[in-house]
């Protein structure tokens, strides 16, 4: 058993995050020692991980809650993870392509910029409606 700094360091989630954590009941709260402090086996400090992974791959943080209970049932649910991560995919793409429509109009707007001219056609350009 561990404390929470350094089943912080091992799992790579911020020690306010594991406490955030616990309080939405996202994760278990974990045992306690005499002194009242928070210990952490290893199977915490993988929930953790699990959570983190899911985090960083964009999932939002009821979907990765969603994964995690997926993940801990004696038989996982393939199909339900699957169908989570394609819808969670398909938002990627479309922001993949809303970004790529910002760019082209940030593209268009700078390309009459000018150094050294007294009206910028691109403040021309969003002022008008």
């Amino acid at each position: 058993m561990i404390a929470i700094g350094e089943a912080s360091r091992q799992s790579g989630v911020g020690i306010e995050t594991i406490r955030f954590y616990e309080r939405e009941g996202i994760v278990p709260k974990p045992q306690r020692a005499a002194n009242n402090r928070r210990l952490y086996s290893s199977n915490d400090v993988g929930r953790l991980r699990f959570l983190k992974r899911c985090r960083d791959l964009g999932f939002s943080l009821p979907e990765a809650k969603v994964l995690l209970e997926l993940s801990e049932q004696q038989h996982s649910d393939c199909h339900s993870a699957k169908k989570l991560a394609e819808i969670h995919r398909a938002s990627v793409r479309q922001k993949m392509a809303e970004l790529r429509r910002l760019e082209a109009a940030l593209t268009e707007l700078t390309a009459n910029c000018s150094n050294g001219i007294s009206e910028c056609k691109m403040l021309e350009k969003l002022r008008e409606s």
